[in-house]
């Protein structure tokens, strides 16, 4: 079972091991959400997602990185 936008914090972790030397705060949404849709382990229809998610997604990503 892959990745749905709902998973943020398991999304925002891919990423993080994805992109380890990112900072999130630096990332535009149509951005992240190319990020999202590259990881092999997400499966999820892209008209799913929405600036709300992308935000969660974000936050998720910000709070496990301190």
């Amino acid at each position: 079972m892959g990745l749905k936008w709902t998973d943020s914090l398991d999304i925002a972790i891919a990423l993080i091991d994805e992109h380890p030397d990112v900072d999130p705060m630096q990332l535009h949404f149509p951005e992240l959400m190319q990020w999202v849709l590259a990881l092999d382990e997400f499966d999820d229809d892209p008209k799913h997602c929405g600036e709300r998610i992308l935000e969660a997604i974000q936050m998720a990503w910000i709070d496990e990185m301190d």
